[in-house]
């Protein structure tokens, strides 16, 4: 039954920090996408999971696909259903098509919703409180025993992820029809606010790969033993290869309009509107940040560490020596003809457990960037400064992405800055490899667009970050009718901007180079939205938290052009930052 939208504004602003500063220390379900400190557009949202809220997770390894409900303790009653090995073994075709039909009958009996009710029935009728223990344990022994039986490569789990999230966004649209607006007369920008309430999460990039058929190997399941990073119990728990929580009420802060709104579906959440109004009004009233947070723009905090301390040294997966040799392996199947393009990553583990929030401060901070975010999903939590953005949807239809391939550290003084943005735009090196990804996106973004709208109004335009600085293109298309974002990911992911070119190629060769999980690094995080409108950007410049430490992705783009020692301080460069809000050591960028 769709439920009507309401929206409230509440006639102030508040900056979004202070907010997250009141509800992050406390809440196991919370998102914020953040346009950056002192945004001066875009939107700010920051949502939190309640009882009765809905989860989706899935593992592209294990091909397990779960629907969560929170229950009073903001704790997860979990139904599992294993992905049938006859929708995931189907032709690559059908499994990798965007443009195939998500009702079509077969698939939708066997991957979603049978498939769930024969697997997990007795646990969906076990929601009370008092039952969350005997559910879990339950669930939890049912996905024991339907790990040993068959095998699944992951593209079921992956095209039955795809199928519920649009089942439930297809559930509550027509709510949208209605939308409830206090008060009267408010602006058109609030009014579409309601369209931002819809699922919340991230794609990991094997759960991406696994839709194009480069299936993850059971070593890349979750707690396996020989993944990075991991620890030595077999049970250690990874971060899941996609999450996304269903989000029908949240805090839209809109920093060109300088409004803050409440947004929710439903009157039976009224009494949320009535009671975050009074806290935001009090917490706007007050002069001062809560005790102890960094001021905006101020000193951010930092975590203590102790460099004697082994445990906590950063391991990456890939020693200098390790990665320089996977540079040439990847110039060698370059030169082949195998690939014109190679994004070859890194992987760096920490055994630190630091506070999430206190963390993501420090972040937001050093590292400032218009599509950052925090998702903690109950014990994994992203930390992300992405400044790229994968694919933006309008409700209208209007498709745009913003590869970014090209990088040169900022210059320490004005005129060394200026040296170095002119070095990167004027690189045959990095100009070669930003357009074969443009080329790329327009290939993709061509499977679900309107005839003739594929545009690039945008090349090789250089962007400043606090680190770095960037060469960006834009694509844009119009989505054609009957498809959804839904089906742009699905046509686009993962981005070309992480894999290389072609983009079927890169992935089998990067899977063999890389010899382990990418894990959620070098996916893509944000919403779909209720209005049909997305925003996802790419999950770089991040840190992912999780019972087992702390862990960063790294890369570069490496081409036939590409000199092995620059490639190498590339990596250093990018991970510089997220190892300094973490208090470890720092690489050496030569």
């Amino acid at each position: 039954m769709p439920r009507p939208a309401h929206v409230r504004e509440l006639g102030l602003w508040c900056d979004p920090e202070r907010v997250f500063q009141q509800l992050g220390p406390h809440e196991p379900w919370l998102v914020w996408l953040d346009s950056g400190v002192n945004a001066t557009r875009g939107k700010s949202i920051i949502a939190v999971g309640h009882p009765g809220s809905t989860v989706v997770t899935a593992y592209a390894a294990s091909g397990i696909l779960s629907t969560r409900q929170l229950d009073g303790d903001a704790t997860a009653v979990e139904c599992v259903d294993r992905i049938s090995a006859e929708w995931a073994n189907k032709g690559d075709d059908q499994a990798r098509s965007p443009n195939a039909d998500a009702g079509d009958p077969e698939c939708a009996d066997k991957g979603s919703a049978e498939r769930a009710d024969e697997a997990s029935a007795e646990c969906a009728d076990k929601g009370s409180a008092e039952r969350a223990d005997e559910t879990s344990t339950e669930c939890a022994e049912r996905v024991d025993a339907e790990r040993v039986e068959g095998s699944c490569d992951g593209r079921g789990a992956a095209a039955s992820l795809f199928d519920r999230l649009a089942a439930a966004l297809s559930a509550e649209l027509a709510g949208l029809h209605t939308v409830c607006v206090d008060p009267p007369g408010s602006p058109p920008s609030a009014v579409g606010s309601a369209g931002l309430l819809g699922w919340y999460g991230w794609f990991g990039y094997e759960l991406g790969a696994s839709i194009n058929g480069v299936v993850p190997s059971a070593s890349d399941a979750p707690g396996a033993s020989d993944a990075p990073g991991a620890s030595d119990a077999p049970d250690a728990p990874d971060a899941p290869d996609a999450v996304f929580l269903f989000v029908d009420r949240a805090l839209v802060f809109d920093h060109e309009a300088r409004a803050v709104r409440l947004v929710w579906c439903g009157d039976d959440h009224s009494q949320w509107a009535a009671a975050t109004e009074r806290s935001i009004l009090a917490w706007a009233a007050e002069e001062t940040l809560p005790s102890g947070a960094a001021a905006p723009g101020g000193e951010f905090p930092s975590l203590e560490f102790n460099e004697t301390a082994p445990s906590r040294a950063p391991r990456w997966h890939h020693t200098p020596t390790e990665y320089a040799d996977l540079i040439v392996c990847c110039q060698t199947a370059i030169a082949r003809g195998d690939a014109y393009q190679l994004c070859l990553t890194n992987r760096i583990d920490i055994d630190v457990h630091p506070d999430p929030v206190a963390t993501y401060l420090a972040l937001r901070h050093a590292s400032p960037s218009h599509h950052g975010g925090f998702l903690r999903f109950g014990e994994h939590t992203l930390l992300s400064a992405s400044p790229e953005q994968f694919v933006r949807v309008s409700c209208e239809g209007l498709v745009e992405t913003r590869p970014m391939k090209g990088t040169r550290p900022r210059g320490g003084d004005e005129a060394s800055d200026r040296a170095l943005r002119a070095e990167l735009l004027a690189s045959d090196k990095e100009r070669a490899e930003n357009l074969m990804i443009v080329d790329l996106m327009r290939n993709d973004l061509s499977r679900i667009a309107r005839l003739g709208t594929v545009t690039v109004p945008s090349l090789l335009v250089v962007e400043q970050y606090a680190q770095v600085h960037q060469l960006v293109s834009t694509v844009q298309a119009r989505l054609r009718s009957g498809l959804t974002a839904l089906d742009v990911v699905r046509a686009a992911f993962p981005a070309g901007s992480m894999t290389g070119a072609p983009k079927q190629r890169a992935m089998e060769l990067l899977r063999e180079f890389e010899d382990g999980p990418r894990g959620v690094y070098s996916g893509v995080f944000g919403y779909l939205g209720l209005d049909g409108s997305a925003d996802l950007a790419m999950v770089i410049r991040s840190i992912v938290l999780t019972p087992t430490g702390a862990s960063i992705g790294t890369g570069g783009g490496v081409t036939a052009l590409s000199h092995v020692a620059e490639e190498i301080a590339e990596t250093q460069l990018k991970a510089r930052v997220l190892l300094q809000v973490l208090g470890a050591s720092l690489p050496t960028v030569r």
